[in-house]
Order: structure tokens, then C-alpha cells, then sequence
């Protein structure tokens, strides 16, 4: 069985690298899942509710999240009414959305999606590596495929993640840097790891940000509206072959697809 997960979408940028290059990549590929990391697909900074459903139309199974989540409102109410939608379980449980599900495959295997945030340089927020094991056991009830997308900041946080869910999970998925690392492995346990998948967006600015704006916030120290690069567009993220039996990675192939068509028109 194949999944794919596929690096944080940034913008419109990331939005159009994804519907142009991810249905040929299900097809060629034999995707039987996917799933993207959505959180900043709305111009940069969060998920709005028609972005959400482009998405999911075009091959997507799930969309995953982080701390940028709560950054349009418009979202809220679809965090619980969209099973597809997952904001970071460690939230307090006040907020709208959940953080875990079990959703069908194109084989129609069941797969286990955990969203889980990282607390280090990040928001302070439940702990991760507590939360996530209650969360684990009760998933495995209904399968033996579980993900988890771990939104962190700091690398040592999250290679600590793949050690502490190692043989627990199929595989621990790092983002939220949008700088892809050359770091994937499988674990003794089975578990696959990266640090982080990278980013769907431009390679040409800050992060997938436009570089001159990145650049002047770094030197006037003052804020300024940040705005997606639309140049030199990439889709980055992780193919996993996986055993629904044992719940075991058993290959990763760290992707970086650019898009055929890359100029420097802007994107919508």
C-alpha cells in the first residue's frame, strides 16, 4: 500500500503546483492515500473553508494542520463539521476540531491520521509526547496504519517524537519549517521518519515567503505583511510503502517535483 504525504501548501503558489502536478503523481505513483499539511494554503497564514475543498477535490484524503490553523475564523465552525480537517490533538479540548480520525483508503484499507504539535520555539500547548499515546492505542482498535504529521519547531523535539513513537506508528512525518531534510530513515521499530517534508511553493523566497519582505523584517525588526513567493515552484513531500498487516514502513521516497511549467507569472 502507498501514502503520500505531502509538504506544507503555501499559498496560491502551493495551491497550484499541488492541482498541477499531484493527480499525474496519484496515477503514476499508485497513491492508494494521501495526505497534505494545509495550514497555510490561505495565502500564507491558515485554512479557509473553499481552499479546504478544493483541496479534498483534487486527490487529497486529509488535511492536515498546526498552529497557523486558527489564523482564519471562517475555518472554526468546518474544524468540527469536516471530518477531513484535523487541527493538532494536544489542543485543549475547548476548541472546535479534533486531531484524529480513521479514514478510507482508494483500496479501501483503513488509515490512522494523527495531527500532534511540538511545544519547543512554538506555542505552549498539552504534551505532545503524552497526549499521543492514549490517542495511538485507541486508533489501533480500528487499524494497524497510523501517521503522524508532528508540527514542530525544533528538530531535536521532533527526532525525539520518532524515537518515542517508534514501532508504536507507521510512520512520524515532521513539518512546519518548510525546508525539506535529507534525514529520512525507517526506524529499527518500523517507523518511517523525517524531520520535515518541506513545502509545496516557491524555493525562491524565505520559507515559501517573498525573500525581500523576509529579508526587511529581519532587518527593520518591525512587522510587514507577508506575502507567498510565486516563482520556481516545487511540490515536495513523502512516499510511503507501508504493510497494512503489521502497520510497518517498509520504504520512503523523499520527493521533490518541480512544476513543469515554472515561470515568474504571478499566481492567483
Amino acid at each position: 500500500m502507498r501514502v503520500f504525504f505531502i509538504a506544507d501548501i503555501l499559498g496560491g503558489p502551493g495551491r497550484k503546483v499541488v492541482s498541477m502536478v499531484l493527480p499525474e503523481l496519484i496515477r503514476e505513483k499508485k497513491v492508494d492515500f494521501c495526505i497534505a499539511n494545509g495550514e497555510n494554503a490561505a495565502g500564507g497564514f491558515g485554512l479557509t473553508p473553499a481552499i479546504a475543498e478544493d483541496l479534498l477535490n483534487r486527490g487529497i484524503d486529509v488535511i492536515t494542520s498546526g498552529n497557523h490553523v486558527w489564523d482564519r475564523k471562517e475555518i472554526y465552525p468546518h474544524l468540527d463539521s469536516m471530518q477531513e480537517i484535523l487541527r493538532p490533538v494536544n489542543y485543549p479540548p475547548d476548541n472546535p476540531g479534533h486531531g484524529t480520525g480513521v479514514f478510507k483508503a482508494r483500496n479501501g484499507i483503513k488509515m490512522g491520521v494523527i495531527n500532534l504539535q511540538g511545544r519547543v520555539f512554538i506555542k505552549e500547548i498539552d504534551c505532545p509526547f503524552r497526549t499521543v499515546l492514549p490517542v495511538i492505542d485507541n486508533l489501533k482498535s480500528e487499524t494497524s496504519l497510523i501517521v503522524v504529521d508532528f508540527h514542530a519547531e525544533a528538530t531535536a523535539e521532533k527526532v525525539a517524537m520518532g524515537w518515542h513513537l517508534d514501532g508504536r506508528v507507521t510512520a512520524v512525518i515532521g513539518t512546519h519549517t518548510h525546508v525539506q531534510t535529507a534525514d529520512e530513515r525507517i526506524l529499527p521499530g518500523g517507523t518511517g521518519y523525517i524531520t520535515d517534508a518541506g513545502l509545496c511553493g516557491s524555493i525562491d523566497g524565505v520559507i515559501g515567503i517573498k525573500k525581500e519582505l523576509a529579508i526587511k523584517r529581519f532587518i527593520t525588526q518591525t512587522p510587514n505583511q507577508f506575502q507567498p513567493a510565486d516563482s520556481n515552484l516545487w511540490l515536495m513531500g513523502v512516499l510511503l510503502t507501508v504493510d497494512p498487516t503489521t502497520g510497518r514502513t517498509e520504504k520512503m521516497e523523499r520527493l521533490q517535483i518541480p512544476l513543469s511549467e515554472n515561470t515568474d507569472q504571478p499566481c492567483a
